[in-house]
């Protein structure tokens, strides 16, 4: 299999994933604004989980233009990922009906430390097949949002019990924090190139 088509192929599975988030918010039942205020949770966890889905997507992009080529290996953790990923919808769904209580939120929280676990292992497996002197290897360094969101994540899902507003601020710093454009892989492959 190419990178090309392993690219394709997580690029629909995750447009399939916003999709069905979308589709889970409700229409409501008549016209005035006051009909939208039972909806605002609901869409506020949409906005942070999109955020997080574009980040995963823009991130994996880059990071399958460092491969050269695709293994085994690679590809179940590509799935290991996209599987992660795939609950997002319904963590997102049961957190914003529940006006982000306790246990929806730990879940949220774990579904993100999964996910953060599963990239990881979809890097460590790319940067295996390139050998010692992989380009992602180099254009990842010491990876320090790397190592933070998943701390971050498992410092979150218990808060979510004891103080959730202090949890949903972590998830949406950690969100911010990547948020901001990486631009490791893309200086490493310019610097390669030249």
């Amino acid at each position: 299999m190419t990178r090309h088509r392993l690219e394709a192929f997580s690029d629909g599975v995750i447009a399939i994933i916003i999709t069905i988030m979308v589709l889970e918010l409700k229409v409501p039942h008549g016209e005035g604004p006051e009909t939208l205020v039972p909806l605002i949770p609901p869409f506020l966890s949409y906005v942070l989980s999109f955020i997080y889905l574009g980040i995963y997507w823009n991130n994996h992009h880059h990071m399958l233009h460092a491969a050269d080529r695709v293994t085994g290996p690679i590809l179940w953790a590509n799935l290991h990922l996209l599987f992660w990923l795939s609950l997002i919808p319904f963590t997102t769904g049961w957190m914003g009906e529940n006006h982000f209580a306790a246990a929806p939120s730990a879940l949220y929280g774990t579904v993100l430390l999964m996910a953060a676990i599963a990239y990881w292992l979809l890097q460590q497996a790319i940067i295996r097949s390139q050998g010692p002197g992989s380009l992602l290897k180099r254009a990842v360094g010491g990876d320090w949002k790397g190592k933070l969101s998943p701390a971050l994540y498992a410092l979150a899902i218990p808060l979510a019990f004891w103080w959730r507003w202090g949890s949903m601020a972590l998830y949406v710093f950690v969100a911010l924090l990547w948020l901001i454009p990486d631009r490791r892989i893309e200086q490493a492959m310019s610097a390669a190139d030249r």
